[in-house]
């Protein structure tokens, strides 16, 4: 399972048994994502939360950086069993905004942020597949 973290909204994307392909679950807004997570671990399981790291070009962590270290102590304390991986999360937020371009959506069916967030966190748990593969 991944995450896109933001103050506003969690993009969570989740993959198959195999690990094959990523696919979208939803976007929560982070006050909700305890109760969300436990309700979702009653009927599926999950091996390891991957959350995406911001940094800045330099690979200096960036602002938000100080809210998704937050995130992952909420996560750490309320599902110890699950462990946590966090990976390099730059570029994705545009490469999903360049997805939904091509996708042929309608111009209001594009600006959806949420989607955005929820494709952005598709993208980092494919990333992590592949270089799982590798």
């Amino acid at each position: 399972m991944a995450f896109d973290f933001g103050t506003k909204r969690i993009g969570i994307a989740v993959t198959d048994p195999l690990q094959i392909i990523a696919t979208g679950l939803d976007t929560i807004h982070p006050q909700y994502i305890v109760d969300y997570l436990k309700n979702y671990l009653q009927t599926e399981q999950v091996e390891r939360f991957i959350v995406g790291e911001p940094k800045q070009m330099d690979n200096t962590p960036s602002q938000s950086a100080v809210h998704v270290k937050g995130f992952v102590t909420i996560l750490k304390k309320n599902f110890p069993e699950i462990s946590v991986e966090m990976l390099d999360e730059r570029f994705t937020s545009k490469m999903a905004s360049a997805t939904i371009a091509q996708s042929g959506m309608n111009k209001k069916h594009r600006q959806n942020k949420e989607l955005v967030d929820t494709i952005s966190a598709v993208i980092l748990l494919q990333s992590w597949m592949e270089r799982k593969i590798t």
